[in-house]
């Protein structure tokens, strides 16, 4: 028997100045359906299902719901339609309980009724295969706790279609598992919910039928069953593309980055790092896998200097060959005394004699960069300003989660941006714009960054755009260590395939990559070895090339290594 039309969008169109996000969109969505809408990065899937949501007005075409046609202004006119849409980040009150964020902004004509709530929330709970404490505060809760806390506010407002904004960006696979067992059960009730994801894989798992957007236009609706990821892709992306990872098996590696002992407590008094020791090695990718807020953050800001620290080293091992010796982080009897031992050599290969030489002439040397180290250099860069790092000669990148707070000036345009790196470099008061500006060309052209031109604030990029100007930056400084927390959150399966190739080739030239995922599958194949994190604590570290995706799920919810 075939399903009843629930949503019809009938030439739907949306533009924000000269940018066309929707164009003519024509779509539909079933009763009792599971829809994923899948696009790139501006294709427009989430201005759509703003519009249905309430927080965008169409400029043209019309939305029915039941066959009639609505009017939807705001997000209450779509709670009047039955409609509730959970955002990917959460907008609930931390110290009010479950039933306290349920009923709030709920309007009935009484006063609140928490004892009535608490029965209709457990009702709910029992109906769809929710695990929920309804007494429970927000701030002591997971992040699916958190994410069921918004799906049940929505249901409890008699929401009949769900939009559901990246669901699993930030679950373990048993979430997920669970998230979908509770979708199920929510569809086999007659309720329809619309999945804006990237992970084609779990779009093949969960939806009915997918919709593709591509610039702005409705591409197809297809049932799931009879597509596969390949032509997914391709309906997205207009053309067909590789979807591969190249991981090279491991060459010569040698300890690049040794972390002993990390600790670290946050203003609040909360140890956000505790006691956290690891090896990054160069020529391999180590992953770092964690539910939000296990510590990513702090222990990636630690290294690059930004987090000041409890206790702990962060030990940087320099290759001989790559950098002279320094003053900065050397006194003169330092090098004098290291030279007595034969530890340096000039650029000819021949061995450092300072016996009869000035400090004036020693000093010469030294600061035009004759004399070079005869092996590795191990340096403490804990307590060390990203400053200080850089002029001890230590090519550390990082790319930062908050990609324009702490990675990008917003109202600084592409090449500005660039120049952020070398800036200092200068031999006078005047900046040389143009290597940052040829930079900043190659940057744009490599990884198909979508601007007017290179003077565009990049504040004005959409947020994929953005994320690829900063990893582009970043790898652009040939770095011995390459940090970088959710490089492809935000950009579509084309671009991130990218990005994951562009730390494969930073690893095979022999940097030690650090990556901070979320997706499980693209960790187990990228990343050579993968650390778990948990409330701040190592829970382990496992093979990527023979863990299982469960394996690495029990270990992030674990409590101990």
């Amino acid at each position: 028997m075939a399903k009843e039309v629930l949503i019809e969008f009938q030439n739907i169109s949306k533009t924000f100045g000269s940018i066309v996000a929707n164009d003519k969109v024509c779509m539909d969505v079933m009763r009792g359906e599971i829809l994923s809408v899948l696009g790139e990065n501006g294709c427009g899937k989430t201005t759509l299902m703003n519009m249905l949501a309430g927080i965008y007005y169409p400029d043209g075409g019309r939305i029915l719901i039941h066959g009639k046609e609505v009017t939807i202004h705001s997000p209450k006119d779509a709670f009047d339609q039955k409609i509730g849409m959970i955002h990917q980040h959460f907008k609930l009150i931390p110290v009010f309980t479950a039933t306290e964020n349920v009923v709030l902004g709920v309007k009935n004509g009484s006063r609140y009724n928490l004892k009535n709530a608490k029965k209709t929330i457990g009702e709910m709970c029992e109906r769809y295969g929710f695990h929920i404490d309804p007494d429970k505060k927000i701030y002591e809760m997971s992040v699916s706790e958190k994410q069921t806390v918004e799906i049940i506010k929505v249901l409890y407002r008699g929401a009949d279609i769900l939009i559901l904004d990246e669901p699993t960006a930030v679950l373990t696979p048993q979430e997920i598992e669970k998230l979908f067992a509770v979708l199920r059960a929510m569809r086999d009730d007659g309720k329809s919910i619309i999945i804006i994801t990237h992970k084609l894989n779990e779009v093949m798992e969960i939806s009915d039928r997918v919709s593709v957007l591509r610039k702005g236009h409705h591409i197809a609706t297809i049932e799931t069953k009879d597509t596969n990821v390949q032509e997914l892709t391709e309906m997205m992306v207009g053309k067909k593309i590789t979807l591969n990872i190249d991981r090279e098996q491991v060459k010569d590696p040698a300890d690049r980055l040794v972390i002993n002992d990390l600790n670290c407590t946050n203003a609040d008094g909360v140890k956000t790092l505790d006691h956290v020791s690891f090896v990054a090695r160069s020529g391999e990718i180590l992953g770092i896998a964690g539910i939000a807020g296990s510590g990513q953050k702090e222990l990636l800001e630690a290294i690059a200097g930004l987090q000041k620290l409890d206790s702990g080293e962060i030990i940087f091992h320099r290759p001989k060959k790559d950098l002279p010796v320094s003053f900065f982080h050397k006194t003169f009897k330092q090098v004098t005394d290291l030279a007595a031992e034969g530890k340096f050599h000039y650029e000819d290969g021949t061995p450092v004699d300072l016996t009869g030489k000035s400090k004036k002439e020693i000093r010469s040397l030294v600061n035009d960069g004759k004399i070079l180290f005869n092996e590795d250099e191990i340096m403490n860069l804990r307590d060390k300003t990203p400053l200080q790092i850089r002029e001890l000669g230590v090519r550390l990148s990082f790319v930062p989660e908050d990609r324009l707070g702490m990675g990008l000036v917003g109202n600084m345009d592409i090449i500005d941006n660039m120049m952020l790196r070398s800036y200092r470099k200068g031999k006078s008061i005047l900046v040389n714009r143009k290597r940052p500006e040829s930079l900043a060309d190659q940057v744009v052209k490599g990884l198909e960054v979508v601007t007017p031109d290179l003077h565009t604030p990049v504040r004005k990029l959409s947020g994929g755009n953005v994320q690829k100007v900063l990893v582009g930056r970043e790898i652009s400084s040939a770095p011995k260590v390459l940090m970088a927390a959710y490089p492809v959150r935000g950009l579509d399966i084309n671009s991130s395939y990218l990005i994951y190739n562009l730390l494969s080739k930073q690893k095979e030239d022999g940097a030690a990559v650090i990556f901070v995922g979320e997706d499980l599958d693209v960790l187990l194949g990228l990343c050579d070895r993968i650390l778990v994190l948990n409330a701040g604590r190592v829970t382990g570290i496992v093979d990527a090339r023979s863990v299982t995706k469960e394996e690495i799920g029990f270990m992030m919810t674990k409590t101990g290594a």
